[in-house]
């Protein structure tokens, strides 16, 4: 009874309420950091490879809203829809970097080590979902 009462609940309370169980880092690391810092791509399409940088940037996050939806909160699957564009995204930065200067410049810096320390959670968090660990965050 207890699970068909959290599928009849809104699914915009079921993920708030998957979010705020997962660690308080976590928390912080998405909203404060890794969702920000992607998001801001798109302040630099006017530069230099900046189209395609904010698309890399920010496809993998909006790839996660129909997970989201589909799990009804946070899950180790969130993690797949990263491995492509930000693997690419951090291979263009390393070895195809943008020509950039100033303030775009720094971000493109502040971008590639944002989306690294992400890449180096979510190959795991990708693995373990793969090997079979779909636990949502909040429940059970």
């Amino acid at each position: 009874m207890e699970q068909q009462d959290k599928h009849n609940q809104s699914i915009v309370i079921n993920c708030w309420v998957s979010f705020r169980a997962m660690p308080v880092w976590v928390q912080i690391w998405v909203a404060f950091i890794l969702v920000p810092i992607n998001m801001v791509s798109l302040f630099f399409i006017d530069q230099q490879g900046g189209i395609l940088v904010a698309f890399l940037a920010n496809i993998a996050m909006m790839l996660n809203m129909p997970v989201m939806l589909y799990d009804r909160g946070f899950s180790k699957m969130m993690a797949l829809p990263h491995l492509i564009p930000w693997s690419i995204l951090v291979g263009i930065l390393i070895f195809a970097r943008p020509e950039a200067t100033g303030h775009y410049d720094t971000y493109l810096y502040v971008l590639l080590g944002t989306n690294l320390i992400s890449l180096l959670f979510d190959f795991p968090d990708a693995v373990k979902w793969l090997g079979g660990d779909r636990k949502v965050a909040g429940r059970g």
